[in-house]
């Protein structure tokens, strides 16, 4: 008899699996400690790409502690669902990156944020199209 448990990275592809482990490390380490340990005045979340920052930014952590929750939730047990809201998530990921690229006044050259929201699209076009592996 196998444990649900010992194949819980066996029964899905390889990328999902880094997909999967990102967003538990999200939920269960980085965003605890950013909503509770890190001071509000140097707390700094992006959506849509647009950076707020201190209580705005607590606000957006509780929202991004959410959408990490339940999408490890979903990829743990694959559940159907999970595959359209995380390929929206990635969509607005890419999104985020692409004006990101043109608002942002950091050194980070703008055709690399541009190739990292296209790294985002196809990840999203992958969940999208991996109808089988979610099957019930």
């Amino acid at each position: 008899m196998t444990n649900l448990n010992s194949r819980i990275f066996v029964d899905r592809p390889l990328w999902m699996n880094g997909v999967f482990a990102f967003c538990a490390y999200m939920t269960f380490i980085y965003l605890p400690w950013d909503l509770f340990v890190k001071p509000i005045a140097e707390d700094e979340e992006v959506w849509f790409g647009l950076l707020f920052y201190g209580w705005m930014a607590k606000v957006g952590g509780v929202i991004h502690w959410l959408v990490y929750a339940a999408i490890t939730y979903g990829l743990w047990n694959m559940r159907p669902w999970v595959r359209l809201w995380i390929s929206i998530y990635l969509l607005q990921i890419a999104f985020s990156m692409v004006v990101w690229a043109y608002l942002s006044e950091t050194s980070t050259p703008p055709w690399l944020n541009l190739l990292i929201g296209t790294v985002f699209v196809m990840l999203s076009y992958t969940f999208y199209r991996s109808r089988s592996a979610f099957a019930a």
